[in-house]
């Protein structure tokens, strides 16, 4: 009969056992923390570590923020792309609704306000901003057919976060895309362009205050963000441009050939790569 082996009961703080080149068994480091040596400059490299913990756990909790408020300022916007007449108060269950989603962003930015305060605001990027620029300025355009100006975005902002220019700059730009899907589905519905009102003295339709946000934005020094992207947004928004002026086309010159109810194909010839709508600061 074979002989049966017991093992031994090691114990052992480890659950492993460390094993040399050869295979064998490493004895026990059984030295404490103090036993480790120390010299002049470890107290410095322990400071470098301590300093890098804490950078990297405030970035992951900026970035946390940061996806929460995005997600909801997308939530502000779909709920004002049902709005279907400018420069008017928003219906009541929007504006409720909107006012709701605000809360709950300002909830998450006030966990992050000291983490961003001074040199921290340009050292930790908050793309959130841009897409909350987007929905305050969609607000404000949809009650009032004006450009939001930065002071009042700063206002809006329900936190004590500083908004740099490229926040504003860039979130202007998502703008006109909401302009432009506004506009397509308002004068689907209408048959004319968004804007046009006997009450008005100027008759500024949405198609003309996008022409001119495009023109301030083309002669706008370049501002910070990642390489290539302000010009790539540029691009875009003059390709959002060019959709709603073939829109006012379809309206105006051959409006009597279309049957009530018709919305034009965006991506018909004369436009550029529809995919380019899906850039963003990531």
């Amino acid at each position: 009969m074979a002989e049966v082996v017991i093992p031994q009961n090691r114990n052992r703080t480890m659950g492993g056992v460390k094993r040399d080149h050869q295979g064998k068994e490493k004895a026990a480091d059984n030295r404490t923390a103090k036993d480790v040596p120390r010299n002049a400059y470890t107290s410095m490299f322990e400071s470098f570590r301590d300093e890098l913990d804490e950078h990297h756990g405030r970035r992951m909790k900026i970035g946390k923020v940061s996806r929460d408020v995005t997600a909801l300022s997308k939530k502000i916007i779909f709920s004002l792309q049902r709005v279907r007449k400018l420069n008017q108060p928003l219906p009541a269950r929007i504006q409720a609704d909107v006012e709701e989603r605000l809360k709950e962003i300002a909830g998450h930015l006030v966990t992050i306000e000291g983490d961003v305060a001074g040199m921290n605001r340009y050292r930790y990027p908050l793309i959130c901003l841009e897409e909350f620029v987007e929905a305050v300025s969609f607000s404000h355009y949809l009650q009032h057919q004006k450009l939001i100006t930065p002071s009042e975005t700063q206002e809006a902002l329900p936190a004590q976060i500083t908004l740099t220019p490229s926040d504003y700059v860039f979130g202007i730009f998502d703008l006109t895309g909401e302009m432009m899907r506004f506009a397509t589905a308002a004068t689907a519905l209408s048959g004319s362009m968004p804007g046009l009102s006997s009450e008005s003295f100027n008759n500024r339709t949405i198609l003309t205050d996008m022409q001119e946000i495009s023109s301030l934005l083309q002669i706008c020094p370049t501002v910070g963000g990642k390489p290539g992207i302000y010009s790539k947004k540029s691009s875009i928004m003059i390709e959002q441009v060019r959709k709603v002026e073939r829109l006012g086309y379809g309206i105006t010159v051959r409006g009597n050939e279309r049957p009530k109810g018709w919305m034009p194909d965006m991506n018909e010839s004369g436009g550029g790569d529809g995919d380019l709508e899906d850039v963003s600061m990531d």
